[in-house]
């Protein structure tokens, strides 16, 4: 084996390079090696066609921790995220439109063309969220505890339970709806107009290969919100420079506190000598000895693909196998010669600068998902547009733009036998025409384009089934049973094995809370009397 290392980690994904600066400022000697020949997982910036560059999988900002932000200094090194002046444009079949955000009482002005009713209510509603958002945000950082370590699990889960007995029996119930019912069952209870819900159901199947109409929906919708752009809480923004430009900043912090990054070394073995992993076997046969090994891919990739069944045990393996994954995500970029100019509202304006969201009712996503699991994917998907070249204009040439179509609902596996190598063509002409029903001579603007079906983002990125969130946000599947009851402190079943990615809490998205907290407890175990033990 080659020299040992305090820590080695499986990927240079945001949390994975998160997790290696908090463990290299306690003064670790950390390397990182990473299958691509870029840094940032699916949080990259890429040129798919000529002076054409955009986010390549995530691509949007929200939910990235402020604490960080703040203690990796990204600000001083370039970091820069510019809001979107509304929050959501969601173009309807009558020929109108909705717009979402913007304040208040913009949005309330928005709803009154739909219903007077549903902008009256809107405030509760947004409190409601707020103190259930408050309370993801209070767990985001914490470290869940870890069900079968006796006492400390009492201890643990007492401390973490004080702010949910804290709420009021109104509030108690608001959450129990959000990790309980489906999105339209708590939709409907607040609103009447298919346009409202609409514009708030969308969250709960973004990165969720689910109908609105699915048991615990509205938990995903509440993922969505408890993020904050430059202090203001539920806002959305576009990195500068894009994803990419995040985990390129990440990066340099890693390497100037000494962090190694090893580009193009994909692993093919985690080594385990006994009871413990002692290191990595890279693809190629290079050993690395490492104290400990700290996972910053999904649970289906680190325990079914890059471990021995031998090396685990008999029941985790069978938990493993039942962990859920696939977000039925499809993702395209396109370069474009003009603005996409929509029916309702031709002219370029805010709107253009939002999420554009092509999906006017839930009515419209049960069908998508119906489509999906029917058909393998949805004739008219579910398209979220975002054109980062309205406020970034060094992702185009000037005069052109780039656009961002993240799509719902598309099935890991299709039906048939049928391969989505063969089919992932059709499948974008289909995202492509539902754009164009709204906006016609899109089609005709395209001047290039990049398309990743669910087994493209599985290839691409290691994501297993094209699973965005590292494996599915369901309740069974969240908080201290992410990714499985037992080891959801971030340690894995064996010995100085550690979890930092999305399959652990909080989940998806880029958050580098994962990374954060599994730092947290890889300084933990080296012991209390440990110098800097805590992140």
């Amino acid at each position: 084996m080659t020299k040992a290392y305090d820590a080695l980690i499986i990927g240079a994904g945001h949390n994975g390079l998160v997790c290696a600066f908090y463990l290299a400022r306690a003064g670790l000697k950390v390397r990182i090696v990473e299958a691509r020949d870029v840094v940032g997982g699916a949080a990259v910036t890429e040129e798919f066609a000529p002076g054409f560059r955009n986010s390549v999988a995530s691509y949007t900002v929200s939910l990235l921790q402020p604490k960080v932000i703040a203690d990796m200094k990204l600000a001083d090194h370039g970091y820069r995220v510019i809001e979107r002046p509304i929050s959501n444009f969601l173009p309807q079949e009558d020929g109108g439109y909705l717009k979402l955000g913007g304040g208040l009482e913009r949005t309330q002005a928005e709803f009154r063309k739909f219903s007077n009713h549903d902008a009256d209510v809107l405030p509760q509603y947004y409190d409601a969220l707020e103190n259930v958002a408050e309370l993801l945000r209070d767990l985001a950082l914490r470290v869940p505890p870890n069900v079968g370590e006796g006492f400390r699990t009492l201890i643990d889960g007492a401390r973490q339970g004080r702010r949910f007995a804290g709420l009021s029996l109104e509030q108690q119930r608001d959450v129990l709806d959000l990790f309980t019912k489906s999105a339209r069952t708590m939709l409907d209870a607040w609103f009447e107009s298919e346009a409202v819900k609409a514009a708030f159901g969308f969250d709960a199947v973004v990165g969720n290969y689910a109908s609105p109409d699915t048991p615990g929906s509205a938990y995903v919708l509440l993922h969505h919100v408890f993020g904050e752009v430059n202090g203001k809480k539920g806002a959305w923004g576009h990195s500068v420079g894009g994803m990419g430009k995040i985990t390129e900043i990440m990066a340099k912090v890693c390497r100037d506190l000494g962090v190694e990054i090893s580009l193009e070394s994909p692993v093919e073995k985690v080594l385990v000598d006994g009871d413990k992993t002692v290191g990595v076997k890279l693809v190629g046969g290079e050993e690395i000895a490492a104290a400990r090994v700290i996972a910053n891919v999904g649970p289906k990739l680190l325990y079914e693909r890059l471990m021995d069944a031998s090396d685990l045990p008999g029941d985790f393996q069978r938990r493993i196998r039942g962990f859920k994954a696939g977000s039925g995500t499809f993702r395209m970029n396109v370069a474009l010669s003009e603005l996409p100019k929509f029916t309702c509202l031709p002219e370029p304006g805010e709107h253009h600068q939002s999420g554009i969201i092509l999906a006017p009712t839930l009515d419209y996503m049960d069908r998508a998902f119906l489509d999906a699991k029917q058909y393998g994917w949805s004739k008219k998907p579910i398209v979220e547009m975002l054109i980062p070249s309205t406020v970034d204009a060094s992702l185009a040439p000037p005069g052109s733009h780039v656009a961002s179509l993240f799509c719902q609902q598309f099935a890991p596996e299709l039906p048939d036998g049928r391969d989505w190598d063969e089919e992932e063509g059709a499948a974008a002409d289909a995202i492509i025409d539902t754009v164009e029903q709204h906006a016609p001579g899109f089609r005709a603007s395209i001047v290039g384009q990049t398309r990743l079906s669910p087994k493209g983002l599985e290839r691409k990125f290691g994501l297993i089934d094209g699973d965005i969130m590292h494996g599915n946000m369901t309740l069974d599947q969240l908080w201290a049973a992410r990714p499985v009851l037992g080891n959801g402190g971030y340690r894995g079943p064996v010995k100085n094995l550690y979890m930092c990615g999305a399959g652990a809490h909080p989940g998806g998205g880029v958050t580098g809370a994962p990374g954060h907290n599994a730092a947290e407890v890889v300084l933990r175990d080296r012991g209390f009397f440990a110098p800097k033990w805590r992140v």
